[in-house]
């Protein structure tokens, strides 16, 4: 990899990653605003909430992504990631609303599976974009699948989204319910570790 390639795939890399912050600092707001205005366990203020939370990145990373194929740029690993995780936001609010009105109690153990689709629903749809981009780029399944599995950033990828809804369903077990706004962004934020795979891959550039 050349010094200007590499460079280009930090910043990349580096930009994804400073979408994380603003995603979290604004669900925390918005959930200390409604539970103080009494909104503690209103659905819709919980929809909002963990989307925030735990998507707030993939609006800002799509927005990216956008401007990527814009200014005319050649298609990257960041970019195809962006793309991934926008396409799958929709994804946890028909989840969330099916709950719902499947009367499942997202309060208890039962319902752990709510802000891990939050949190890592775009994160599934960024793994399966970044394995079609390698299958893409070496114009072959096997050598793209081969290339997956010697990739950093698709690896702690696919470990994030195995290990993330065994943290959820363990604090659930001990006692931790999201009852107030606050709580349910803190368990949101928790569970979404999206910037895992950017700083792996800046890392990755950065050391190799």
């Amino acid at each position: 990899m050349d010094n200007g390639s590499k460079k280009d795939f930090e910043n990349e890399f580096k930009e994804l990653v400073k979408y994380t912050i603003p995603g979290y600092i604004t669900g925390l707001i918005l959930g200390s605003l409604m539970d103080h205005y009494g909104y503690q366990q209103s659905p819709i203020g919980q929809w909002a909430v963990r989307t925030l939370s735990g998507e707030g990145e993939s609006i800002f990373e799509g927005i990216y992504s956008i401007k990527q194929r814009l200014k005319g740029a050649m298609g990257s690993m960041s970019e195809a990631y962006g793309w991934g995780k926008l396409s799958g936001m929709a994804v946890p609010w028909v989840i969330d609303l099916s709950s719902h009105l499947a009367g499942v109690n997202i309060y208890g153990i039962e319902g752990f599976y709510i802000p891990y689709f939050y949190a890592l629903s775009d994160q599934i749809g960024a793994n399966i974009s970044g394995l079609y981009y390698l299958k893409k780029s070496e114009n072959s399944w096997s050598k793209g699948a081969h290339k997956y599995i010697h990739h950093p950033v698709m690896l702690s990828s696919l470990l994030v989204i195995i290990i993330v809804p065994v943290g959820l369903l363990s604090a659930r077990i001990i006692g931790f319910s999201p009852t107030t706004q606050t709580y349910t962004a803190l368990e949101t934020i928790a569970a979404n570790l999206c910037w895992v795979p950017p700083v792996v891959g800046w890392l990755w550039v950065n050391y190799r």
